[in-house]
């Protein structure tokens, strides 16, 4: 006779029952080691979890000196302010006055040149008036763009578990760094970067939480009993005519192919080794903040096209915290400037270290060209390094197309 499995057959691994207990110990056990000397982390706001892996108890992690409010693993980590966090910046030295802010409008060569790409460029747009055109003015418009990056380092920390597979265990050694003292590799200037540092003397070994220690999960595909019905039978264990069904055997079930017929898988957490080093991450970041500010000359064009073109540098400074642009002839650049460089300073100091501020200046060259076509005025503009045009008049074009 062969044997009936049924789903009501449960494995005990990986199940811990109400009376279970499971002490997981403490760092330092019966000892009183100096705390590493840093600001409490200010913990990061933690998201409901939607199924996947069972998050670790809170007793899976000791009470680690000078890292006492680090975030739960999966939290977003405790973000922590730098030491020197509220003490003022030593403001930058002022940039030498520059002498020539100003361009030149561009040729009549060079505004036909643009306006007969731009046409060419639109499947329904004929190049004739750009190749026939009368020029009554070329106007410069010279349009500033303010820029100011700062770049910061922050550094927050959690903690984290690996399967334990030998690595070393030092977390009964002596006290940790504290997070800003332990020592990282700089990224290139004004470029974002992250790096992950394992706290040296945090590592632990501990006990899988998803599977107990055993190394084993119920199988997913079985809910682990082993065994799925039959597919050939649907589970009668007999098939049309009354005949015993001979791919179950008349059982009604077959082996789970996930599990071999086991019930049993290894675990993910672990990689089936039933122990994880569990231990406090730093997670550094590098950014560079960034925020423009363009001039408007009020000239008619559409400021904010600005932004996908390039100009001309005509200012570039860079400090430990530059001094706000002065002697600008156009007054809203120096305000925005001196605007920006105290809204970053607000912004970043108490929780980033800032490590480097650059300001930018660039002239973009807008050129507004009014011309004449079949005795009818027409207007457009030439904007950028690139001599992108944007126009709302262009003569000879089609009703089915749009202006972009």
């Amino acid at each position: 006779m062969h044997a009936i499995f049924s789903c009501n057959q449960r494995s005990s691994y990986g199940i811990m029952y109400p009376n279970q207990r499971s002490s997981y110990g403490s760092m330092y056990p019966g000892s009183q080691l100096p705390a590493a000397v840093g600001h409490p982390a200010v913990l990061a706001p933690q998201n409901p979890s939607y199924g996947g892996p069972t998050a670790p108890p809170a007793r899976m992690f000791d009470t680690v000196p000078g890292y006492e409010g680090t975030s739960p693993e999966g939290s977003g980590g405790g973000f922590l302010p730098p030491p020197d966090a509220g003490l003022p910046y030593p403001p930058g030295e002022p940039a030498p006055a520059q002498t020539e802010w100003n361009i030149p409008s561009i040729s009549e060569d060079t505004a036909r040149d643009a306006l007969v790409q731009y046409a060419s460029s639109k499947c329904c747009y004929s190049t004739d008036p750009a190749e026939k055109l009368v020029f009554s003015n070329l106007e410069a418009h010279n349009t500033y763009r303010y820029r100011l990056e700062t770049f910061t380092e922050s550094r927050s920390t959690e903690w984290a578990h690996e399967a334990y597979s030998g690595q070393p265990v030092d977390a009964y050694t002596q006290p940790p760094p504290a997070p800003w003292v332990i020592p990282a590799k700089a990224p290139t200037m004004f470029e974002d970067a992250t790096q992950e540092i394992k706290i040296p003397n945090t590592a632990s070994v501990k006990p899988c939480h998803t599977c107990t220690g055993t190394g084993k999960t119920p199988c997913t595909k079985c809910t682990g009993c082993g065994s799925k019905q039959c597919w050939v039978c649907s589970g009668s264990g007999v098939r049309a005519g009354g005949e015993s069904c001979h791919h179950c055997k008349g059982t009604g079930r077959t082996n789970c192919d996930g599990c071999k017929g086991t019930g049993l898988n290894s675990c993910d957490t672990c990689k089936g080794k039933g122990q994880l080093l569990v231990y406090i991450k730093l997670e550094i970041k590098w950014k560079n903040n960034v925020d423009d500010f363009v001039g408007d000359q009020q000239s008619g064009f559409p400021i904010s096209r600005v932004s996908a073109v390039t100009g001309e540098k005509v200012f570039v400074d860079t400090q430990y915290m530059v001094y706000p642009a002065v002697g600008f002839p156009d007054p809203a650049i120096s305000q925005a400037a001196e605007r920006l460089v105290r809204q970053h300073h607000a912004q970043f100091a108490p929780t980033c270290r800032i490590l480097q501020q650059r300001q930018t200046i660039e002239l973009i060259p807008i050129t507004k060209a009014s011309y004449s076509f079949q005795e009818k005025e027409y207007t457009y503009f030439v904007y950028g390094a690139e001599h992108k045009v944007y126009t709302e008049d262009y003569p000879a074009k089609c009703c089915c197309c749009t202006i972009i």
